[in-house]
């Protein structure tokens, strides 16, 4: 999942910044930080690793595994933030927007504990507000070019957005199959930190 899903999938606001944090420390830091989020890098973890092993997301890699072999899985996460911005059964338009304010406030009331390059990046995700524009097809075309610049062994210019257009009703499916289960399991590992804590 991206950084949509994983901000939505969260229970409080230090489960926020522990979400966003998981991808920009080494584990043996996890623990320098304080207990809430540290329950939210547990919870990022315990998202991918899910949404790693669902039959859907399996499905929906063969979407982009031609075009981009062992990368699939990380256009498939940015594929999936495209149809949580844009499921109104989770929050409405003004919702997401509320939403997306509301998870820039909190990592920037968090900055203590930020890397800076994830500042440099966050400060670019507020600009242009990544988190809400997920629902468009240029915001989405403006993330997986930002993997695809990432990527050390892709070519720049992969059809991968293209892929992406093709194929969005048979990727809706897949999300529609794989959301309701996460959401669930989301919360299941939530309980258990609580119960933990």
């Amino acid at each position: 999942m991206n950084y949509l899903a994983h901000s939505f999938l969260t229970f409080t606001d230090g489960q926020v910044v522990g979400q966003f944090l998981e991808d920009f420390i080494r584990n043996r830091d996890r623990f320098s930080f304080p207990k809430d989020i540290q329950d939210g890098i547990t919870l990022h973890r315990a998202i991918d690793t899910f949404t790693d092993s669902h039959p859907a997301i399996h499905e929906a890699k063969k979407v982009f595994a031609p075009l981009v072999r062992l990368y699939a899985g990380a256009f498939v996460d940015v594929s999936m933030d495209y149809f949580v911005a844009n499921d109104l059964s989770l929050n409405s338009l003004a919702q997401w927007k509320a939403h997306s304010l509301r998870v820039y406030s909190i990592l920037n009331a968090n900055e203590e504990w930020l890397p800076e390059n994830f500042k440099r990046m966050l400060a670019k995700m507020e600009h242009d507000d990544w988190l809400y524009n997920y629902r468009e097809d240029w915001g989405i075309k403006f993330s997986i070019q930002n993997v695809l610049n990432k990527a050390k062994y892709l070519d720049k210019d992969i059809p991968v957005f293209e892929a992406f257009l093709s194929n969005k009703d048979f990727l809706q499916e897949c999300y529609n199959d794989f959301f309701p289960d996460l959401l669930a399991h989301a919360k299941g590992v939530n309980a258990l930190i609580q119960l933990e804590n």
